[in-house]
């Protein structure tokens, strides 16, 4: 996926099994980040930052989307032990993350494994991408990406 491209619409479960469409989200730009897994330090630090920078994503009119394997009770632990109070979603058969080519083989002190690369996505109102962040630093990532959206604005 590369920006000017269409991101493709999905449908996954919050942590309460309600159903998200990425076609039904109306806000300006949608800020979709894909994170390996739930509970690790480095997810941790990005969700906790996106968390706290909720309210200057909204006052950009910008909803917030974390995407990870694991199921809603992952996520529901997850939201309750770190006070959460975004929209992340289950990717339970990696579908979506596929879909947007963020999943694949990765390495980790010398063994090889498939999981989710950590990735955003800036969307704009008609779901056409903005811009693509690779290989995220989880520290100051949300305040990068304020930044990139006022200056959108």
């Amino acid at each position: 996926m590369k920006e000017g491209d269409l991101a493709p619409d999905f449908s996954l479960k919050d942590k309460d099994g309600k159903e998200h469409n990425l076609s039904k989200i109306k806000t300006k730009y949608k800020v979709i980040y894909f994170y390996p897994k739930d509970n690790t330090p480095g997810c941790t630090i990005e969700s906790k930052e996106f968390s706290d920078a909720l309210p200057e994503f909204q006052k950009l009119n910008a909803q917030v989307i974390g995407i990870s394997g694991g199921d809603d009770k992952s996520k529901e632990k997850f939201c309750t032990k770190y006070n959460l109070k975004l929209l992340l979603l289950s990717d339970t058969d990696f579908s979506v993350s596929k879909a947007y080519k963020v999943y694949g083989e990765k390495k980790f002190m010398g063994r090889k494994y498939l999981g989710i690369f950590r990735t955003t996505f800036i969307l704009d109102k008609n779901n056409k991408i903005i811009k693509v962040f690779e290989k995220v630093s989880p520290l100051g990532h949300a305040k990068e990406l304020i930044n990139f959206v006022r200056e959108l604005s």
